[in-house]
């Protein structure tokens, strides 16, 4: 069954049930009719009918509902044929004719809900992290209070492992927080007093007191939250493969039913046609297929999150690259130290290690781990402040240092333009030790070694038409990993909201594929049509994206694409010939030569052939990609 569960069985949500109910109907009728002989009425109904009855009753009635509903929308979807057989079927009296429809339908719909996830299930994840109450200090007293009532200016109390309610800044206490949820990296982070902490980061050993600095609303998770709620209501409703189908063979079997009808005079020749036409390799054949097909991902280090992907990603003609730890390997590393007058390069690194120790900037733990490599010990911190636009500071050893960025100096200090080295590729910032120009710190997130052979790759073998680079770092960075990997469209200083502009703006003209790292990739990753992330990170990035590679490695997106393509060429395969089965049984059901039981029967000896071809699609091939790097 192909696409959501109609509405009549969105009440129920039972297809296992149904088709559970309509087997053992089905064999109650035999063991009554042939086995025990019965003869006789129960309700007025001969005894052996009884158990269809009560079948057709539980599956037929929910499903009858949900297409009446359906033809008042105009939704002409796989499934209309089945339910004009069981509404046919009960009728004209055929119980088992209609029982063995029902099997066939609610069969497919309990594999097509196997493997098919709930869209919300991204904002769920981001939901169960928020706290729903926070703990107010007032006059030396802690009070519990809804979120909604926390005001800007308010002092909270963070106890040890409780999730940090609003965005805020320490003023009492030395703790850690785990904020990976904003990154997809483990970043556990030390916090003093003038330290910034951020909503849904989690507390550590230590209680802390903060400073509320907006409101939970206004807060980065909320905004988060807001615009993943916004990219999953706006997300693109592509029809499914089957409906695409079932939308032109339907109005053929009806037509075809209908003309054997009158040309006999013959209800149960429309019956019989109908029954035999019922598009069971598009009801059950392409749920195999998917299914198959996520399980040969699975044993490769691909989880599909959302079955769609892979309808979808062989179609899709754009392909959008976030570029840490998706074309780079997501550990900046720092090559040069370049000190200014009078100042060491010991010095310096000393003394900036030991602020970047609180902070949460990618760079930092690049400038840690060189220290600690140099055999550097950290100084003691005071005064951590990391504000918006205002770089890192704090007073380490009693001198005041400030990290920032090259344009933020010679804004502060136009004198230091001169005393700046030339610019270069990669990353940098540069740093301040009491008001003074101390040294400019270069960094280096490699490219993977893989990357160039990749990009080549995508537009002559997968008919990708487009490749962009979009990334939230500085265009000279971002612009130096092009060149490196062959990408000539980049987008670099994007917030992700400016991502998920372009993701929805570049899927209105075309299918995208987005592959991302980190949890601010999460709404370009719902809104593109193929939402890739890389590495096992976030929970909620896993949840926003159709598929995760756990391994962060390209030629595993090269063999989602290969997985992809097969699944649909097999899936077509399965329709397609198990329709035009159905034709050949259509015409000889219209000839009067096929009663309506003997069609559900030959039906089901093509369903059979139907889903052994599907299976296919879980075997291993012996060839998954045509990538090297």
């Amino acid at each position: 069954m192909n696409g959501p569960a109609p509405d009549g069985y969105r009440w129920l949500s039972k297809e296992p049930v149904i088709a559970g109910v309509a087997l053992a109907a089905i064999a109650t009728h035999l063991v009554l009719r042939f086995a025990l002989d019965t003869g006789g009425t129960l309700l007025g109904f001969p005894t052996p009918a009884v158990p269809l009855l009560a079948a057709l009753t539980v599956g037929g009635i929910p499903l009858v509902a949900g297409l009446v509903l359906r033809l008042v929308r105009l939704d002409f979807g796989s499934d209309l044929l089945a339910g004009i057989s069981i509404v046919t079927a009960a009728v004209l009296g055929e119980y088992l004719a209609g029982t063995l429809v029902v099997l066939m339908l609610s069969g497919g719909q309990a594999l097509e809900a196997y493997a098919v996830r709930r869209a919300s299930s991204a904002l769920l994840a981001l939901a169960r992290r928020m706290p729903s109450r926070a703990h107010r200090k007032r006059d030396g007293q802690v009070a519990e209070i809804a979120l909604a009532e926390v005001v800007v200016g308010d002092l909270l109390v963070v106890f040890p492992h409780e999730t940090c309610p609003v965005d805020a800044v320490v003023v009492e206490g030395h703790t850690t927080m785990d904020e990976s949820y904003l990154t997809g990296e483990p970043y556990v982070l030390s916090k003093v007093v003038g330290s910034g902490v951020l909503s849904g980061a989690i507390n550590g050993e230590g209680a802390l007191t903060i400073r509320a600095e907006k409101t939970a609303v206004d807060s980065r998770y909320a905004k988060i939250m807001q615009v993943m709620r916004e990219s999953e209501q706006r997300r693109p409703a592509l029809r499914r493969l089957g409906d695409q189908l079932g939308a032109v063979y339907t109005p053929v079997a009806v037509a075809v039913a209908l003309v054997a009808w009158a040309a006999s005079g013959d209800a149960l020749r429309f019956l019989a046609v109908l029954v035999v036409a019922t598009p069971c390799p598009l009801l059950i054949g392409i749920p195999v297929a998917i299914i198959g097909s996520v399980s040969l991902a699975a044993r490769r280090g691909i989880i599909i999150k959302d079955p769609a992907v892979l309808e979808k990603i062989d179609t899709c003609r754009t392909a959008i690259f976030d570029k840490t730890g998706t074309l780079t390997y997501g550990r900046p590393e720092l090559t040069d130290v370049l000190p200014g007058e009078g100042f060491t390069k010991e010095d310096v690194l000393g003394a900036v290690a030991s602020l970047e120790r609180y902070s949460r900037h990618p760079l930092a733990a690049a400038t840690v781990a060189a220290a600690d490599d140099a055999g550097l010990a950290p100084a003691a911190a005071a005064e951590v402040s990391e504000r918006p636009g205002e770089g890192l500071r704090g007073t380490i050893g009693g001198r005041a240092v400030q990290v920032t960025s090259r344009k933020k100096l010679v804004a502060q200090l136009p004198a230091s333009a001169g005393l700046l080295p030339p610019l270069a590729g990669g990353l940098e910032c540069v740093a301040l030790i009491d008001g003074r120009y101390a040294a400019t710190f270069r960094y280096r997130d490699e490219p993977r070694a893989e990357g160039k052979a990749f990009i080549g790759h995508l537009k002559p073998h997968h008919g990708f038409e487009r490749v962009m680079l979009v990334s939230g770092d500085r265009e000279s960075e971002v612009r130096y990993l092009a060149e490196k990997v062959g990408i000539t469209e980049v987008h670099a200083g994007q917030s992700p909201e400016q991502k998920l502009a372009l993701v929805r703006e570049e899927s209105r003209k075309a299918g995208t594929v987005f592959m991302g790292d980190g949890i601010n990739d999460s709404p370009a990753l719902t809104a593109a049509t193929v939402g890739i992330a890389f590495g096992q990170g976030s929970d909620v990035t896993a949840e926003a994206a159709g598929a995760v590679i756990l391994e962060s490695s390209l030629e595993r997106v090269d063999e989602l694409l290969h997985i992809g393509k097969r699944m649909r060429a097999i899936a077509l395969q399965t329709a397609i010939g198990g329709m035009a089965l159905s034709l050949i049984g259509m015409v000889v059901a219209a000839a009067g030569y096929l009663p309506p039981v003997a069609g559900a029967v030959t039906q089901e000896v093509i369903d059979v052939l139907a889903v052994l071809n599907a299976l296919r699609a879980s075997l291993t091939p012996r060839v998954l990609t045509d990538y090297a790097s």
